[in-house]
């Protein structure tokens, strides 16, 4: 038995991934605006019985989000690589779940941490960097505390210094090994207390 968090953290390209969103209220709308914060070029299909308003401004921001308004179909899964279900008709998600899990795609369902492959955790981006926050699905809460710390703590010049380190990783000579001796080296004060 694995104890503690056992997920295994990626980075999807979601501009390369075809994501579908089941539901257009609330829900999808956190879920779309989760998704846009990461990357404003991602690939999504929403389709719902009814769409929010909000939503709809999301599109006309991005010409990467298509909407079809109407019942979800079994077609709709179709050349997708994700999906996430976010209505509220829990027996939906199970059916659609199970649909998709067919043709091997995964899926999130909103607060039903058991009808899920992946969760959408919190992430901190300070340019370049982005760092994921998971709980497990146990406290979305914690999640979005941390990142607040976290964002506060991170300096915005951390994008510089994540742009001056890959200048200096590429002028440097020598094999893998010798590089990141070099790169340890440079960075060490970044957590050597005793130099702060």
């Amino acid at each position: 038995m694995t104890i503690g968090n056992s997920l295994f953290p990626i980075f999807l390209k979601l501009d390369q991934v075809q994501t579908l969103i089941v539901g257009g209220g609330n829900v999808g709308l956190e879920k779309l605006d989760a998704l846009l914060r990461n990357d404003h070029e991602a690939n999504v299909t929403i389709v719902a019985k009814r769409i929010k308003g909000e939503i709809r401004q999301r599109q006309g921001l991005s010409r990467q989000i298509k909407l079809i308004e109407r019942s979800f179909r079994k077609s709709d899964l179709k050349g997708k690589d994700l999906v996430i279900l976010a209505t509220d008709d829990h027996a939906l998600h199970a059916k659609i779940r199970s649909m998709a899990r067919r043709r091997h795609l995964l899926v999130n369902t909103a607060d039903t941490p058991g009808l899920c492959d992946f969760y959408l955790g919190s992430t901190v981006k300070k340019g370049d960097l982005k760092i994921g926050i998971s709980t497990n699905g146990k406290s979305p809460t914690f999640s979005k505390r941390l990142k607040e710390v976290l964002n506060e703590t991170l300096p915005d010049e951390t994008d510089l210094l994540l742009q001056n380190l890959k200048v200096i990783r590429d002028r440097l000579k020598g094999d893998f090994s010798f590089k990141v001796k070099a790169l340890n080296g440079i960075t060490k004060s970044l957590i050597d207390r005793n130099e702060v």
